[in-house]
């Protein structure tokens, strides 16, 4: 098991980094369940981590590919390991992967080792967007690296939404497609036992690390902690 920690902050970052984080994931809760944190702040962040961690950053959810492309672009100019993008608003599938592939294109232009992860939500009728299972198919055509799996209300935890047995599922078909997966959401730490009790154990490390599995709250003040696993991509 791995920690990621989500921070909106330097300060943060560096209470995070006190706390044992392995990852350092860059996040603006009051702007949404992907809510981006402004370049400047990102770019503080990343000089707090200096490097000791991987950092992720959140640029919320895709309203247009040149919207996109030009989020993910400044973003990678700052330097992270992974960038998350959501589909809140977007229905369609076809309009899915051209957004989707809009985001790759540009991280592989301009990644230098960035990683693209696709973001589903469980509450997606809510969130008027796809099914889980249609962002992973979205995910392996357009070449990201992996899925993650959260909640876009946060008024229900996402294992009041979904079962363990359909959490299992929805991750073996991810890693089926080459995909890491990961899971979001107010998880608590037996949430993660579940799953492992399914045959959903963590696969061998590759660093930078890929977050995934479950969330755990608490932790450094300020700070949001989540468990994550380690996937080859």
């Amino acid at each position: 098991m791995h920690l990621l920690i989500s921070v909106a902050g330097p300060a943060e970052a560096r209470a995070a980094l006190r706390g044992g984080a392995d990852v350092i994931d860059a996040k603006d809760p009051r702007r949404g369940a992907l809510g981006p944190v402004p370049l400047h702040r990102l770019a503080a962040i990343r000089a707090a981590v200096a490097g000791a961690r991987p950092l992720s950053a959140a640029l919320g959810d895709a309203a247009s590919e040149e919207a996109l492309a030009g989020a993910v672009a400044a973003t990678v100019a700052v330097g992270v390991a992974f960038v998350k993008v959501g589909f809140a608003g977007v229905t369609s599938e076809a309009r899915a992967r051209r957004l989707a592939v809009a985001a790759q294109r540009r991280v592989g232009t301009d990644g230098g080792g960035t990683r693209l992860v696709l973001v589903a939500y469980a509450d997606w009728r809510r969130a008027e967007s796809l099914a889980p299972a249609r962002v992973v198919a979205v995910a392996a055509d357009a070449g990201a690296a992996g899925v993650l799996l959260d909640t876009a209300n946060k008024d229900a935890p996402l294992f009041t939404i979904e079962s363990p047995a359909t959490l299992a599922a929805w991750i073996a078909g991810a890693h089926a497609a080459g995909l890491f997966a990961a899971l979001a959401g107010g998880l608590p730490s037996r949430g993660a036992a579940s799953l492992s009790r399914r045959g959903v154990s963590p696969d061998p490390p590759d660093p930078p690390a890929s977050p995934s599995c479950a969330r755990r709250e608490g932790g450094p003040p300020g700070a949001r902690r989540r468990v994550a696993r380690d996937r080859p991509p």
